[in-house]
């Protein structure tokens, strides 16, 4: 699952990002309301954690606006306004959660972990080519049943692929998705992170290939036997 946070403080936004990655999610950072906005418009989020005070305005003020751009969204507060009428307000603006800073970080991802399993919340279902199976909710990978650990990029990568089994993924659409919507990242990164899961999968036997479209992306299909 793809997660938004929004805090325009540095520090703090690097510590819950590194947090919340550790979890296996893909994490993209914005640090305004103009910038939130954007980044829904441009990307699937499963969850929004969601800062009050921004430069531009309160958080509260965008949720409305994210629920029309993504119905199906999560959205939990992050915020030091942590009297019983700021919840309050929060909670009826719409937010699913509100947690108030500091907190500590088991806390939030256990709060993040309720806020999925409750009804109305983005599907998680299985991802399955040939022997290799992917566990959305789980993050687990299986080929033949049999777990296989994967790094964090790795695994994001083969979550992008797999969602679009047979289909060419642009390598801009690959970038965002594994590295975040403002990463910087070199040309050849992407490349030695497909080589290494393609040499991984094969050695273990998934029976899948990632071909390479010169020019536009990649594309995981079932392996010709």
């Amino acid at each position: 699952m793809r997660i938004l946070l929004v805090e325009d403080e540095p520090e703090m936004g690097r510590l819950i990002a590194s947090l919340v990655a550790e979890a296996q999610f893909i994490v993209d950072r914005s640090g305004s309301l103009e910038e939130t906005i954007e980044a829904a418009t441009r990307a699937d989020y499963g969850l929004i954690l969601l800062d009050r005070r921004l430069p531009d305005g309160d958080g509260l003020s965008i949720v409305a606006d994210l629920r029309r751009l993504r119905p199906g969204v999560r959205i939990i507060m992050l915020t030091a306004l942590d009297s019983l009428d700021d919840t309050i307000c929060g909670l009826d603006a719409g937010a699913d959660d509100y947690l108030s800073k500091p907190f500590r970080g088991p806390e939030l991802m256990a709060r993040i972990r309720a806020c999925m399993r409750r009804p109305g919340a983005e599907p998680q279902p299985s991802l399955s080519v040939a022997g290799l199976a992917l566990d959305l909710a789980s993050h687990e990978v299986t080929i033949g049943g049999r777990p296989v650990g994967l790094h964090r990029r790795e695994l994001a990568l083969l979550e992008a692929l797999m969602r679009r089994a047979d289909r060419v993924v642009a390598r801009e659409a690959l970038l965002d998705e594994v590295y975040g919507l403002y990463a910087e990242v070199q040309p050849h990164t992407l490349d030695t992170l497909v080589w290494r899961l393609r040499k991984r999968l094969e050695s273990l036997g998934a029976g899948v290939t990632i071909h390479l479209a010169r020019g536009i992306g990649y594309m995981l299909t079932e392996a010709a036997r």
